[in-house]
């Protein structure tokens, strides 16, 4: 017999119960809602745009929905992020600082520690589920990567998705990246969308935007009075970089001048708006090794028109969100809400310098790191300029654009330096600028990222209850900055702050800065520190630490005090420890037998059957036809096995530059298909094509797809969305086979000769190229 205790139906019920409705009083809950005229919240987070990318911080680019957001409302122009995404997301969305959260770096890592875990705890709220606690709509759309990329497959609990953090709806990516043509997976909610082909017309920006807008007005169709908080993630303006051909028209010629004048005339115009104390130097170019970047002039012409193109791409990028900004904003307008919704529009870390010293036309083979990259690897495979920016060509633009992207700031995205962590920051609420709770213009106080949820709260009327559902939750580290947006004079309320990024390290206290670029495998000591006085010297020239000892001292110790209090170490070494993953993911090499009509199977599950290894795929056909048998990639790297016409072939996508292979004919019946991958030393893989244990093509051995490649998941019988061929999708589009196919079934292999598990020691090594 059950022990479990028996709860009584009526225990609480505040009317009272007879054996009839006569004999009755009813009651009902009461209903929790948010405080009266609470102000509706979006925060619009870009991905790795620089402080001086929009208007309103020096740019060029036409942004005029934020222009008048800016002049409606408060800059603040000492504004600090985490130089990298899934950290700075996690701070941003809880208010606590990214290590105790579990998110030390992007959530594409998985190496046993505390601080690396990508998990939200059930007792760290997310400003959604404070929200939605309070009686808030809560709406996500873009991108989330605040989910393990194991754990982003629809097998997954999904504890870490987005409805699972406070969202009443999500349509997006769960990942770190996207193609803005052809998304690699879609989820809506709780469910992966499985999607064939996109029309010709699609882009992923326009895309999200119509889905907030569509929320926003389904919200007030059915209930007037609810407010709502929307979180608009983009995954503009990361890589790759990809825009709509009118956008890219639009800023045809308005770089060919290039980065050093663009980097001057930005920081002029910063200067003149007051966004810096008079006395501010522009640093001169980035010059660190491995981080620096040439003078425009000494570029032969033909480089600088390629570069000038993938900028023109870039701004395009930055017009199109601030296009669709002012389609969310006019709809806002129409339903009368506009002035009582508080608009807060950031960035989540500073501009980029991954493209390399002369960007990429193939961006997953620029985004390889790997102790034993062979001396013909090409990370910028060739292609035809009239590409770039299109659905066809992952292009990321030269480190030098980046620069730029950063004016005035030195060095990049993933730097404590502040080219990493200083980004633009307006927030606008014509309201709360009505009843004083904001004073329009410039803040040069610091304030954190962390501090955004706190702030957000306050202006809402709410405030952050210390247990949630019985569990007390975890404190937070940010701080409300509400009176430096009421009060232009009022101190920062962020005095202190440490940072830590893959070995990088930085602590600022009251104006002082202590700042590290740490050369991965050399010794974390007070040697690697420099320090500068931000107040008369933001753009971290001159470097104090030899004149002020003491302060070093002072200010390193508190660095590694915060950094025992926060969960940030064990800090990265020369172990490789960050290549590592749960020994649990071990079974995902089992071979695997999939079916027609199975969805596409997820990126990283797809990984794991191929990736560093050799393999072989089974393919069993009942019925001869025409179409794509099995698709792995995209045009960013892939492999399908399709029959046109009668005659089998093989197509391999090396980062771009397409290899066909014919594998002669396949008669009508049933067939045993068999495709081999033999991985040999170079990260290079030699294929072979058998039908029915007859030998029929070996074509020459190309570089492995490694790394975040191939970028979308596995589908059988089909070649969905951005294509392996795309000569094959310009003649049948995604092209489903007409025969009957009875299985796919892959049989990983044995690691192969560069391989994480038989490379350990150039791991050791060269960790620094997986960190």
């Amino acid at each position: 017999m059950s022990t479990a205790p028996r709860r009584d139906p009526y225990e609480g019920f505040a009317g009272r119960v007879g054996r009839t409705f006569a004999d009755s009083e009813p009651a009902w809950p009461s209903r929790t809602t948010p405080p009266a005229k609470a102000p509706n919240i979006v925060v619009v987070l870009v991905d790795d745009m620089g402080f001086s990318d929009i208007g309103p911080f020096g740019s060029e680019i036409p942004t005029p929905v934020l222009d008048g957001l800016a002049d409606d409302g408060v800059r603040l122009t000492n504004y600090h992020t985490m130089p990298l995404c899934s950290p700075a997301r996690a701070a941003l969305l809880t208010g606590l600082n990214p290590h105790r959260v579990g998110y030390a770096m992007v959530a594409n890592a998985d190496p046993g520690f505390p601080g690396y875990g990508m998990e939200v705890a059930d007792d760290i709220p997310t400003l959604a589920e404070l929200l939605h606690d309070a009686g808030y709509a809560t709406y996500a759309v873009g991108k989330w990567h605040l989910v393990r990329d194991s754990a982003s497959n629809a097998a997954d609990d999904r504890a870490n998705w987005p409805l699972q953090k406070g969202f009443d709806q999500y349509y997006g990516v769960l990942e770190g990246l996207t193609s803005l043509f052809h998304p690699h997976q879609l989820v809506r909610d709780n469910s992966p969308l499985d999607i064939d082909e996109f029309p010709d017309d699609y882009y992923y920006t326009d895309d999200i935007t119509d889905q907030a807008v569509s929320m926003v007005k389904s919200l007030r169709a059915h209930d007037p009075d609810k407010p709502f908080f929307l979180y608009l993630a983009h995954n503009a303006v990361h890589g790759p970089l990809q825009a709509k051909p009118e956008d890219i028209a639009r800023h045809r010629g308005r770089y060919d001048e290039g980065w050093d004048t663009l980097r001057e005339r930005r920081f002029a115009a910063q200067l003149a708006a007051g966004l810096f104390p008079p006395g501010t130097e522009l640093p001169a170019r980035n010059s660190e090794a491995g981080l620096d970047v040439p003078a425009w002039d000494t570029l032969t012409a033909d480089r600088q028109r390629l570069y000038a193109r993938y900028m023109e791409v870039y701004a395009a990028l930055v017009d199109n969100i601030d296009q669709n900004l002012g389609r969310l904003t006019d709809t806002l307008a129409a339903l009368g809400e506009l002035d009582n919704t508080i608009i807060v529009f950031t960035s989540d870390n500073g501009g980029t310098g991954e493209g390399g010293p002369e960007g990429t036309r193939s961006y997953f083979s620029r985004f390889v790191h790997h102790p034993r990259l062979p001396g013909d690897w090409d990370p910028d495979v060739d292609r035809d300029p009239e590409l770039i920016g299109g659905p066809r060509s992952l292009v990321h633009y030269p480190r030098g654009w980046g620069m730029a992207s950063n004016t005035p700031f030195r060095l990049y995205k993933g730097h404590t330096y502040a080219g990493g962590v200083r980004v633009p920051f307006v927030l606008s609420w014509p309201e709360g600028t009505r009843d004083g709770r904001l004073a329009t213009g410039l803040r040069p106080q610091y304030q954190y990222v962390t501090d955004i949820a706190p702030t957000l709260l306050e202006l809402a009327g709410l405030t952050r209850p210390e247990s949630r559902r019985g569990i007390p939750l975890q404190e937070p580290d940010g701080i409300s900055f509400t009176p430096v947006l009421a009060d232009p004079a009022h101190a920062s309320t962020h005095p202190e702050q440490y940072c830590e990024m893959t070995g990088n390290r930085s602590h600022y206290r009251d104006g002082r800065k202590l700042v590290t670029l740490h050369r991965p495998g050399t010794p974390y000591d007070d040697t690697e520190w420099a320090l500068y006085d931000i107040r008369t010297d933001p753009t971290e020239i001159r470097d104090l630490a030899a004149e002020q000892p003491g302060l070093v001292k002072e200010l390193s110790a508190a660095w590694e005090e915060a950094a025992w209090r926060n969960g940030v170490f064990p800090l990265p070494d020369h172990s490789g420890a960050l290549a590592r993953r749960n020994p649990a993911e071990q079974r995902l090499a089992r071979p695997l037998t999939l079916l027609p009509g199975t969805p596409e199977l997820e990126r990283y599950r797809s990984s794991r059957l191929v990736s560093l290894r050799s393999f072989a795929i089974e393919v069993l056909v009942d019925e001869t036809g025409d179409g794509v048998l099995v698709s792995h990639g995209d045009q960013g790297g892939g492999y399908s096995l399709y029959a046109e016409n009668g005659r089998l072939a093989f197509a391999y996508n090396e980062y771009g530059r397409l290899h066909e292979t014919d594998a002669g004919p396949l008669t009508a019946g049933p067939h045993e298909i068999l495709l081999t991958a033999t991985a040999e030393a170079g990260l290079r893989w030699r294929f072979t094509v058998t039908v029915d244990g007859e030998h029929r093509a070996a074509p020459d051995s190309v570089h492995q797809l490694i790394g975040m490649a191939p970028f979308q998941g596995i589908s059988v019988g089909v070649d969905r969305k951005s294509p392996v061929s795309w000569p094959l999708f310009e003649r049948h589009r995604s092209f489903r086979f007409t025969g009957r196919l009875r299985s796919v079934t892959y049989r990983p292999g044995a690691p192969g000769p560069d391989a994480p598990e038989t490379v350990a020691a150039a791991l050791r090594e060269a960790a620094a190229a997986f960190e």
